[in-house]
């Protein structure tokens, strides 16, 4: 069936342009391999855009002749592949809305475009003779001489009446171009020639990111995803695709004594065109004006408006001690490496930057990640780091309410730690309208609502970090854990094996792959992967206790003799309890596992907040001990 037009054969929405005459859906000018139902449906809604298409009308229209039975699963079918394509979800639709028992809508804006007729239609006008059109072609000059007198008429009069209107007929025939509403910055080049200055380039690109990522009407790739892309070569049409982004931002920093120049240029990605491009050179004390800066000349060029506080944020910005800034940046090249000797050099440079500005905002939210990741990690116990994170997390804020990055740590404080709800989402949801475009305030408010059996709100949530940070193996990762947490074991065992594949040393992604085939009774599978999560960890000792175990019994005398080895090991050191819970509820043993959860509640290890949900646990939940506990932690039964 084939729906007529409203004045256009091409039909744009955001990247999209679907073609009415030929029935191809491109982003960003490649064909979607799309076609059948899911494409007529597409141009029937797109016949009515913001009006509701019921589904009786859809019925008719696509399945004349199906019975109701086949309608209901050829619909679904066609929407869900339609959706896929475009990247679109019913729960929070971009594109179609789904009016329950009604119909569809599309919300999103199109513009249509018609294609000038062709000089055969010009010469011919429709339902004219055959032999008229030959006579006329065998009298050229006559038929230019009268064209010309027509064109000159016509144009005449339009001048006359309204050369604006004249002006606005012309422009409905120009093709609009694609807005920006999705942007990358790749990492800006280091031209010192020094290569100890790559800090500076890396910590700019952050600090560009972080400003753009505060304008809520544009969606900012963050670090992880984009520093891949560092020295590549790739086109950057390519690394757009890849990144699923509109406009990719490029550029390089160079530093001379106290001097910086920054170079920056706007790319839109769909025609590979430049948008913009300027050069800054400061003093280093105004670094932060500069960003700023930059981020709001990129919001004028795409034409994205700015709310009043955005404003007045990227306002505020003053000059910062170079000194301080210099530490501050060090300090972050080395926390995003999160080992513990990269972590300490992290909170020597945070320490050091205090000392040279002891109002530094940003230093205290440094110092308190630090703190956070190594309670959170097992690096040491969560009593001793946790507080200590608090204290600088407070701190930051007192001298800087606006700061996301210390509501976000405040969030994990609270929830973690803390196990207050209340304050913990209200940190998160703080530090997200702040920084609506910051990937870890996003995955940290998932993560909660998901130990809350909150689905629903998870769903959104997650969606939005994968959009944020696509190519980052920690998220993916996670998403691989919560799609175990939510039994969907099909699927985490596909997205946790893509994890593997792409990060074949990450150990996270090996625990999560080894919970979801174990929840699959794939016993041989799951003791694999658990090999290779401590082979990751280089603990050789719980390695070989569970290679030992396998020969001896199979599974589950394997996890007893791995929780062992550790259990001795807690006697002389520091070892989350978790982890040895979790290897004895694999074998079997519950005295024990529930043993050392209540140890790990001691210590008030922030990995029960998932208590309720995690895979683990399920040998456990039917035992009144486990139950008590649950209520310990203050999770809801």
């Amino acid at each position: 069936m084939e729906p007529a037009p409203r004045n256009g054969n091409r039909v744009r929405f955001k990247a999209f342009e679907l073609d009415l005459r030929s029935r191809e859906l491109r982003k960003h000018g490649l064909r979607l391999k799309l076609q059948g139902q899911p494409i007529d449906l597409l141009a029937m809604l797109l016949e009515r855009p913001g009006e509701l298409v019921t589904r009786e009308e859809l019925r008719t229209r696509l399945w004349p002749e199906d019975t109701f039975v086949d309608f209901e699963h050829g619909l679904n079918s066609a929407i869900n592949r339609l959706r896929e394509a475009l990247g679109d979800h019913a729960e929070t639709p971009r594109y179609i809305e789904t009016l329950p028992r009604r119909g569809y809508r599309f919300i999103a804006a199109v513009e249509m475009e018609s294609e000038p007729a062709s000089a055969a239609e010009v010469a011919t006008p429709a339902g004219a003779p055959a032999a008229e059109g030959a006579a006329r072609a065998g009298a050229p000059w006559k038929q230019m001489a009268v064209a010309a007198a027509v064109l000159l008429g016509t144009l005449a009069l339009l001048i006359s009446a309204n050369i604006a209107g004249m002006r606005n007929l012309l422009l409905r025939y120009t093709v609009p171009v694609p807005r920006i509403e999705s942007i990358a910055v790749i990492p800006l080049a280091n031209l010192s020639g020094d290569p100890q200055q790559e800090y500076l380039a890396d910590g700019i690109t952050d600090a560009l990111i972080t400003d753009l990522g505060q304008i809520r009407a544009l969606l900012v790739v963050s670090r992880q995803s984009v520093v891949r892309y560092k020295g590549s070569n790739k086109p950057l049409r390519e690394i757009a695709r890849e990144l699923g982004v509109d406009g990719v931002i490029e550029g390089t920093v160079q530093r001379s004594g106290d001097r910086v120049r920054i170079t920056v240029q706007l790319i839109r990605a769909a025609t590979d065109t430049h948008v913009w491009a300027e050069s800054y050179d400061r003093e280093f004390r105004d670094v932060l004006t500069l960003q700023s800066e930059v981020a709001r000349a990129v919001a004028r060029e795409i034409k994205v408006t700015l709310s009043p506080e955005e404003s007045a944020r990227f306002a505020r910005t003053s000059p910062v001690n170079p000194e301080a800034f210099e530490a501050y940046l060090k300090g972050q090249f080395h926390w995003y490496r999160l080992s513990p000797k990269h972590l300490d050099r992290a909170l020597g440079y945070f320490q050091l930057a205090l000392e040279k500005d002891p109002n530094y905002a940003l230093a205290y939210a440094g110092i308190a990640n630090v703190w956070l990741v190594r309670g959170d990690s097992g690096f040491m116990p969560p009593v001793e780091g946790f507080p200590k994170a608090r204290a600088a997390a407070l701190k930051a804020l007192e001298l800087d309410e606006t700061l996301a990055e210390g509501h976000i740590a405040l969030g994990n404080i609270a929830a973690l730690y803390d196990r207050n709800w209340a304050v913990g989402e209200r940190e998160f949801r703080r530090g997200i309208e702040l920084n609506p475009n910051s990937a870890d305030g996003h995955f940290m408010y998932a993560d909660y609502l998901i130990s809350m059996q909150r689905s629903k709100e998870w769903a959104p949530e997650m969606r939005r970090v994968l959009a944020l940070d696509p190519l980052n193996p920690f998220f993916q990762c996670f998403y691989g854990w919560h799609l175990v947490y939510l039994k969907r074991y099909d699927e985490a065992i596909t997205q946790m094996r893509k994890a593997v594949a792409a990060e074949p040393g990450f150990s996270s992604a090996h625990m999560g792959l080894w919970g979801a085939v174990y929840k699959k009774g794939m016993y041989e599978e799951a003791l694999a992967e658990a090999d290779l999560f401590y082979a990751a960890l280089n603990d050789h000792d719980v390695e070989d206790a569970l290679r030992r175990g396998q020969a001896e019994g199979g599974y589950r005398r394997a996890m007893h003799n791995g929780a062992e080895v550790l259990a001795r090991r807690a006697r002389q050191s520091y070892v989350p309890g978790v982890r040895i819970a979790r290897l004895y509820a694999h074998a079997g043993e519950k005295d024990q596992a529930i043993g050392w959860l209540q140890k790990a509640n001691e210590q008030r290890e922030p990995v029960l907040i998932h208590l309720n949900v995690a895979w683990d646990w399920d040998v456990l939940r039917d035992d009144p001990r486990f139950r008590n506990l649950v209520r310990q932690v203050g999770l809801p039964e």
